[in-house]
């Protein structure tokens, strides 16, 4: 690789990083391609994307810039999962193939203007996803309406039974 190829791939990597909403260090040393692959098709499928990078680009990418602290955290053999735009999706499946594949370890990452441990990352992950926060949030402001509905419904449905009663009554 040449020195401009060099210059060039650090900037692609700048721009890489400034658009992620999240960024994560994996280290898969010693881990088989097949399981490799694998992590990479479900951050995929996920918007997110796992790429294996030279740690000296990277330090330079991350130089001068307010992830300049996650510099010293790309040694060995580092893999970096950056997402755009759910931060908690990744952490998910990263922790996932953590604990079922003993080779793969995260290392650290950078959220919201600071860098974050493993653990975490493990209590990101634990957060439920951008979907289920909408969902609740969605049936929290519905619960007031459909319980109105209810009450309301429920006023003609007792009218219906009282007089259903009473015709049964002189049927009698």
């Amino acid at each position: 690789m040449n020195k401009t190829e060099k210059n060039q791939a650090v900037e692609e990597l700048k721009e890489r990083f400034k658009s992620a909403a999240v960024l994560l260090l994996t280290d898969y040393k010693g881990l088989p391609v097949s399981s490799m692959t694998q992590v990479r098709q479900e951050l995929r499928k996920n918007g997110a994307e796992l790429k294996v990078i030279k740690n000296t680009l990277a330090t330079l990418a991350v130089k001068g810039t307010d992830m300049e602290a996650l510099g010293q955290h790309f040694v060995g053999t580092t893999a970096v999962v950056t997402s755009s735009s759910d931060p908690v999706t990744p952490a998910k499946i990263l922790m996932k193939f953590a604990k079922d594949l003993e080779k793969f370890q995260v290392k650290h990452g950078y959220l919201s203007g600071k860098v974050i441990s493993p653990s975490e990352i493990d209590s990101l992950s634990k957060l439920p996803s951008r979907e289920e926060m909408l969902a609740k949030i969605l049936g929290s402001l519905m619960a007031p309406t459909q319980n109105l509905y209810n009450v309301i419904s429920a006023i003609p449905r007792k009218l219906v039974t009282v007089l259903a009663a009473v015709r049964d009554t002189k049927a009698a």
